[in-house]
């Protein structure tokens, strides 16, 4: 139902589903349905090769901060290790930088190059919104105790109380599908469980 996607809607991120990988994305599920042409799969599978191969090579190679900045490439300073590829991930660093301190990579093809460097870009906001998208998950889960009393719930408007009031949904995922139901409700509805279960420690 609609109210159920407005609360997942969080989750269905679309940073993976770009114009520059749709090859990645949709060349196999063609190959395996046998409409790409041999030639053109043939030729897939080479970029596809390539651009493994170039990424083992970009996570195989790494700097610590100090090493990074004396190179030029500016980090934040926690003493983490980085590889290649995550210092690609940084928008002010270019293939071309990390190809000076590793003479390796100045032999990667220019498209693979571009291709991973988006790829590096995007890394970071795709773990995320994976991390969010397994919270809003925890979320759906949550139970509901049958007692839940939903009139205490400020700013709930009187028609969802009655209607959750009447329907007991036992989870969030559920009280996500009652019409009507907004994100906001559901986020007042798992604060004040929140702070039941925290009440609840504090007075064990």
């Amino acid at each position: 139902s609609e109210p159920y996607r407005m609360f997942t809607s969080r989750a269905e991120h679309r940073l993976s589903l770009r114009a520059d990988n749709a090859d990645q994305r949709l060349t196999p599920l063609g190959i395996r349905l046998g409409i790409i042409e041999r030639t053109q799969a043939k030729i897939f599978l080479n970029k596809e090769t390539k651009l493994t191969l170039a990424k083992q090579a970009l996570i195989s190679l790494s700097l610590t901060p100090n090493e990074a900045e004396k190179r030029g490439i500016k980090i934040k300073k926690d003493g983490i290790r980085r590889t290649a590829f995550e210092l690609l991930a940084n928008q002010e660093t270019q293939y071309s930088d990390l190809a000076k301190i590793w003479p390796i990579l100045e032999k990667t093809d220019p498209k693979i190059s571009e291709q991973l460097s988006k790829d590096a870009l995007y890394s970071n906001y795709i773990n995320r919104q994976v991390q969010d998208l397994n919270a809003i998950r925890r979320d759906e889960a949550r139970l509901i105790p049958v007692s839940f009393n939903y009139e205490v719930v400020s700013s709930l408007s009187t028609e969802l109380k009655l209607k959750l009031s009447s329907v007991r949904p036992e989870n969030i995922a559920q009280a996500s599908r009652i019409s009507g139901m907004t994100p906001v409700g559901l986020a007042l509805i798992l604060a004040h469980l929140d702070s039941k279960t925290l009440k609840t420690q504090v007075e064990a």
